[in-house]
């Protein structure tokens, strides 16, 4: 048994109770433990088993009580759970501090979404854990493997989402990855989406586009994720409007366009890489777009699919070409791009820009980047 507590000022340690029993009486043990005096205020504490990852070794949790021994100052909570978690297999749960007079923070469900091509088949040779950290504190490494949701497999992708349940963190920043594998093994990610159970929105996007090569013999990897960019709800982006508008902003004089991006259906036509593009017009051009928020797939532009998005620009006047493309990052990044189809939504006009050909550096010329222009459309 291992706890962890966090201040306003830091996190301990992690204490393990199996040397520190000073009493113990029938369903209760008594344990007495010294903290840094440094911490500041406690706020949360996170109690879990470790080094059992192995066993069946189970622990019923029924109630906490702390009490710091100089202020006499005393915290009580009935927990009521076993550990591991019957749901997600979680070895680790966490609690907030609540002290008279200071309002705690919540525990709240997060949804964990990794996108990638092959963990699900090496699963049960794979150990792999994330830690998520935020403004107030981080969840310890919490394993990603045991009771996985919402499977999705393709023929060259996947995803699957794991729940992670912890005191509110605030704002997200990263997220920190541990791989092991009891076999030679590379683990092919593609990136995570991490955003709470309940709400729809902010989702926070970690882009990793990494191969991993792990093997019995060889340490765990650590890979630390910084946040990519956060999509934001309809809410949040119609208050950015409105603040925008109010300082006068020229916001009403910028021209729609919405993109539609056909990815051609053929064997590893799909892309993890940077999508990009510029539209020109006969009065200037605009600035780069970078595609990555479908409207229709949380990953884009794989084999097959269409994916929509909906930019703003100033007026270009006539569209008479458009340069798309990728950076060529990430594991199989090239991409075979069949078409692009632009609305310019104030007249209703829709523009055509057959590509039909492989945007990869081991392909034909090697471009990753293409100048298109508009053909006749077919009704």
């Amino acid at each position: 048994l291992v706890l962890v507590f966090y201040g306003s000022n830091g996190k301990s340690s992690p204490v393990s109770m199996g040397n520190k029993v000073e009493h113990q009486a029938k369903n209760k043990i008594t344990y007495d433990i010294h903290l840094p005096s440094d911490l500041g205020m406690l706020y949360k504490v996170r109690l879990g088993l470790q080094g059992l990852e192995g066993s069946r070794a189970q622990l019923y949790l029924h109630h906490f009580k702390m009490q710091n021994t100089s202020t006499l100052d005393t915290f009580s909570l009935s927990i009521n759970k076993t550990l591991p978690l019957s749901l997600n297999g979680d070895r680790w749960i966490e609690f907030p501090v609540e002290w008279p007079l200071k309002e705690a923070l919540s525990v709240v469900t997060y949804h964990l979404t990794i996108f990638s091509r092959n963990i699900l088949s090496e699963r049960n040779l794979v150990h792999m854990t994330a830690c998520i950290y935020g403004t107030h504190g981080d969840t310890g490494n919490r394993s990603l493997l045991w009771s996985l949701q919402n499977v999705q497999q393709g023929e060259d992708n996947e995803s699957f989402l794991v729940t992670v349940e912890a005191v509110e963190l605030g704002e997200l920043d990263k997220v920190v990855l541990l791989i092991s594998s009891k076999t030679d093994c590379k683990l092919n990610i593609k990136k995570l989406h991490l955003k709470e159970a309940v709400k729809e929105y902010p989702i926070y996007v970690f882009e990793v586009n990494e191969a991993f090569s792990v093997a019995a013999n060889k340490p765990e990897i650590q890979k630390e994720i910084p946040v990519s960019f956060v999509i934001r709800g309809d809410k949040q982006r119609n208050n950015i409007d409105n603040k925008l508008h109010e300082e006068g902003s020229q916001a009403r004089n910028l021209t729609e366009y919405t993109i539609k991006v056909y990815t051609g259906d053929k064997r590893g036509a799909g892309t993890d890489a940077k999508v990009h593009i510029v539209l020109f017009g006969s009065e200037g051009k605009s600035e780069v777009f970078q595609l990555s928020q479908s409207l229709e797939h949380q990953d884009p532009f794989e084999r097959g699919k269409v994916d929509t998005v909906k930019i703003k620009t100033k007026n270009l006047g006539s569209l008479h070409s458009i340069e798309i493309g990728h950076d060529g990052k990430g594991f199989a990044s090239g991409w075979f791009l069949e078409k692009v189809e632009i609305t310019e939504e104030s007249k209703n006009s829709v523009h055509c820009f057959n590509c039909n050909r492989w945007l990869a550096e081991d392909e034909n010329d090697g471009l990753t980047v293409v100048q298109l222009y508009p053909q006749p459309l077919d009704f």
